[in-house]
């Protein structure tokens, strides 16, 4: 084994060990180090702004190394370069329905395959209506045209970022057929008041589950509470495989439809009475199948998923705990019962008013100071064109009034990108906060820019 191999190994196994360990020790001497900090000493010290030392000094190259892969992924991947074979998709889907709990799962080249595939085993009618969130991407949104289905884009709830269920209600008509939340950097949406909104009203509920893998909603996995989900698999996600996705069904008839969409060699595994066995040999014109290479690195992956999102839930909480003291800062919101996971970035929220300066100066302070910080506006799905032009749907998007998202609005007044940790950072941690409070100290100053 090389150097360099042994190192992220043990990077690796440490910051799984921590995963229990930040919550309690470390935690708590994070928050001893802030009580020492009292204001008027932090106010003695010079921004860096100005010209004094940045707060952040320590150096971790790959402080955001992701994916950590090592030995395990590595000799299985070298073993299928000189055996070559299939079998690591079928061992993945395996892995993943144990861990779920669920029947039927399907692999796919990435997660919009995955999504895309979900939305034809939905089958539902020319002009289905399905209810989506405008702050969210276009993978499981635009493939609906295909399927002669329409996006109804829906207000977010500003405190979570998620889809906002009271402006589902106001966005309901004869025509709305489904609703597909999607659980944004990793806070899963309420799945249970969703889910009785859908039922009240007689909806289908098809979750986008590719920034949350492993997050829980009342002790359910996401990705267990509609009808079918789909994950994406791409390389910056929580279970990273480079490249590829992932559906899960309930129902045996849309796993089958849902495979048959992109994979031409399996219709034949279908029982007799399957609708879909006949299309062997054709399926209907893709082909999405999962690289085995791909398989492999998800289904060892999926054995640390738990370890590695506590490890990192725990010490963004650490940070968080810490600089949501200060006016004017906090996080996205996590109801009770809901178990959270963390996707690429730590968003947090400045409230202009509370924190006395605005969001941009006090990036621009944390900025100076070594923060890893950013104003963080999504544009909203709505206003891209494709939505727009009728030549690619035969069934047009509807599209929010202006004014009409409150709340999208307010997240992207808010909004501010923070790094996540991959790796047992408390020094690292230990300065943020430092930075965070000496700007804070000084936002008088700061509001003057």
């Amino acid at each position: 084994m090389n150097t360099a191999t042994t190192m992220r190994n043990k990077t690796r196994r440490g910051f799984l060990k921590t995963a229990g360990a930040l919550g309690a020790s470390l935690y708590l001497s994070g928050m001893a180090g802030s009580k020492r900090r009292a204001a008027a000493q932090v106010k003695q010290e010079t921004l860096a702004m100005d010209g004094g030392p940045k707060a952040v000094t320590y150096a971790a190259p790959n402080a955001q190394k992701w994916p950590l892969y090592g030995d395990e992924e590595i000799q299985a991947v070298t073993e299928l370069l000189r055996n070559p074979d299939y079998k690591p998709v079928a061992e993945f889907e395996e892995a993943w329905k144990a861990y779920h709990g669920c029947p039927y799962a399907k692999a796919h080249c990435n997660g919009t395959s995955a999504l895309t595939s979900m939305l034809f085993a939905l089958d539902l009618p020319p002009g289905s209506e399905v209810l989506v969130p405008d702050y969210s991407t276009w993978f499981p949104v635009v493939p609906m045209r295909f399927f002669d289905l329409v996006p109804v884009f829906v207000d977010s709830n500003p405190r979570t970022l998620n889809i906002d269920i009271e402006d589902c209600k106001r966005r309901l008509t004869k025509n709305t057929r489904a609703i597909m939340p999607v659980h944004w950097y990793g806070l899963p949406c309420e799945m249970d008041d969703i889910c009785s909104f859908a039922k009240e009203h007689g909806l289908e509920v098809v979750e986008d589950c590719s920034h949350a893998h492993g997050a829980r909603v009342n002790d359910t996995l996401v990705g267990n509470w509609g009808r079918m989900a789909g994950f994406s698999l791409q390389t910056t996600k929580p279970l990273p495989a480079i490249e590829g996705g992932i559906g899960m069904y309930k129902n045996v008839r849309d796993f089958e439809r849902a495979t048959t969409y992109g994979n031409y060699d399996l219709p034949h595994t279908f029982a007799d009475d399957s609708p879909y066995k006949k299309y062997q040999g054709t399926a209907f014109g893709g082909k999405m199948r999962i690289h085995p290479i791909a398989a492999i690195l998800a289904r060892i992956q999926l054995k640390d998923l738990d370890a590695k999102n506590e490890a990192g839930v725990a010490q963004v909480k650490r940070l968080n705990d810490r600089i949501t003291q200060l006016p004017g800062v906090s996080e996205q919101f996590v109801r009770p019962g809901i178990k959270r996971v963390f996707y690429a970035k730590n968003i947090i929220f400045i409230d202009e008013a509370k924190a006395g300066m605005s969001r941009a100066a006090a990036v621009k302070a944390l900025q100076a100071e070594g923060v890893e910080a950013a104003e963080y506006s999504l544009r909203l799905q709505h206003t891209y064109p494709i939505y727009s032009e009728a030549q690619w749907w035969r069934y047009m998007p509807i599209l929010p009034a202006e004014d009409s998202l409150p709340g999208c609005a307010e997240a992207n007044r808010k909004a501010v990108l923070l790094p996540y940790f991959t790796s047992d950072q408390p020094e690292l941690i230990e300065q943020y906060g430092n930075a965070f409070e000496k700007v804070w100290a000084h936002r008088d100053r700061i509001a003057k820019t």
